[in-house]
């Protein structure tokens, strides 16, 4: 794993919201991260989380219906296998994140394996944390191509600095692939960047840094394994998202997410 940033990487990151880093596992690694994800699915035999099969309502029917030809999302896979588990808890992950974020320590907010099927839709232009339920500029993910991700089937594509001005304001992932510039005309008209990798290769980049991807238009999968970070000592906000109903009863708004067992700290720079 290259898991060493370069000062060039950090300030790339730091300037643009995303950093892909080319080769990031060695072949060895990404058989082992395929492994995992195709055992990881298996057992969740169609459910989104552990304990339930949606996280949150996504608008009528037919949005659903195009929603679910997206692509299709697992979350938290490493709370219920093993092998998931081992990878998304490596301290070395944390430490990346920590260091292209620019703070002290990192928690997992959640996984997710993100698998464009054939012939899948497109995702549209988004923004990630203001589907979550802390509120942080600084909070990133890491993106591993499983598959080539390749300008026919599906790659990710960047707008290069517009986390610094955006929100916490959400537009959501839905038909119009540019209804988020709506809420942002100013980048309506900035140049995007792709980022087509080579499976084993991956991506970090700002929960508010501008990002969308193509259709897949090919008869084979494309397939991400991710990773959602928060930083160390962030609150409730009270938005839900992957929060159980349970969770939510006996949490209030500024309460710190510090639950091991939900959001375990992977690193720290501070020895506790």
């Amino acid at each position: 794993m290259k898991s060493e940033l370069s000062q060039e990487q950090i300030a790339k990151y730091q300037n643009d919201g995303f950093v892909v880093i080319e080769d990031f596992l060695s072949p060895e690694e990404l058989a082992f991260w395929r492994t995992a994800l195709d055992e990881a699915v298996a057992k969740r035999n169609g459910n989104k989380m552990p304990d339930r099969k949606e996280v949150y309502g996504k608008g009528d029917d037919a949005d659903k219906s195009y929603y679910d030809n997206v692509f299709d999302q697992l979350i938290n896979l490493w709370q219920d296998n093993e092998k998931m588990a081992t990878l998304m808890l490596d301290e070395r992950l944390g430490k990346m994140a920590a260091q292209l974020a620019g703070v002290d320590g990192i928690r997992i907010w959640h996984d997710q394996a993100l698998i464009k099927k054939p012939w899948a839709n497109p995702t549209s232009w988004h923004l990630d944390t203001p589907y979550w339920s802390f509120s942080d500029r600084k909070a990133l993910s890491i993106w591993v191509a499983l598959d080539d991700a390749t300008y026919e089937n599906g790659c990710l594509f960047f707008i290069p600095g517009s986390y610094q001005k955006t929100t916490f304001d959400n537009r959501g992932i839905g038909k119009n692939m540019g209804a988020i510039f709506t809420t942002y005309p100013e980048f309506r008209k900035s140049k995007s960047v792709a980022a087509p990798m080579k499976a084993g290769s991956c991506s970090f980049h700002n929960g508010l840094t501008i990002h969308g991807a193509h259709a897949n238009m090919t008869p084979g999968l494309r397939r991400a394994m991710t990773c959602a970070y928060m930083p160390d000592g962030n609150t409730y906000n009270g938005t839900q998202n992957i929060l159980s109903d349970e969770q939510i009863a006996n949490l209030k708004i500024g309460d710190p997410l510090n639950d091991e067992k939900q959001n375990p700290l992977i690193y720290s720079a501070v020895k506790k």
